[in-house]
């Protein structure tokens, strides 16, 4: 064997060792976002469950504010269909709404004083808080991981392979303009 195969075999193996290393990068970030989707498709569920219990709870003190009440769970059934769907925008629209709808409930819960005294009322209101926190957690998480997975697919020589074998990019969880604006108070209590 001459050195210049010997060169061409060396630089062939480096290619392919480098392309090897590229490829299993690109899996393990594809595997990360699904973690980080999982981790917050957890939290959703426990908070599902959580929901009905609370609207329980606040239908034996809230006669009057059976739209508000409404509201949640319309918005609880459309984040399960979003989820079930496995639509990360649609989930991202019904999340807005659920988070506008709670806002407003425990809104309104101020004007029941015997409601925000129920000791199960204080403790579905402390969990649900707990789980909304756990979430926003996660879905921070979730963006940075799908963020890191779309810009190593993009990069040269990344592209390359994630090309070869198909890898695609993943969508951020973003809410809606609804969620991010303050509740209006005032006009809950009107």
């Amino acid at each position: 064997m001459g050195v210049g195969t010997m060169v061409f075999i060396g630089v062939a193996v480096v290619v392919i060792v480098y392309a090897i290393v590229i490829y299993n990068n690109l899996v393990g970030l594809k595997h990360a976002v699904s973690q980080a989707w999982s981790n917050i498709e957890v939290l959703l569920k426990q908070r599902h469950d959580e929901l009905p219990k609370l609207v329980e709870t606040c239908k034996q003190y809230m006669k009057h504010e059976r739209e508000t009440l409404e509201q949640v769970m319309r918005a609880r059934a459309a984040v399960a269909s979003a989820q079930e769907a496995h639509d990360v925008d649609g989930v991202g629209r019904a999340e807005g709404m659920l988070r506008m709808g709670l806002g407003n409930l425990f809104a309104v819960a101020e004007a029941y004083p015997d409601l925000k005294a129920n000791e199960s009322f204080q403790h579905l209101q402390s969990r649900i808080s707990g789980l909304e926190n756990g979430i926003a957690d996660r879905r921070e998480f979730y963006n940075a991981s799908v963020n890191a997975n779309n810009v190593r697919i993009e990069q040269f020589p990344d592209v390359i392979i994630a090309r070869m074998f198909n890898f695609k990019s993943a969508d951020l969880l973003e809410f809606s303009v609804e969620e991010t604006a303050d509740v209006n108070v005032g006009a809950l209590f009107q």
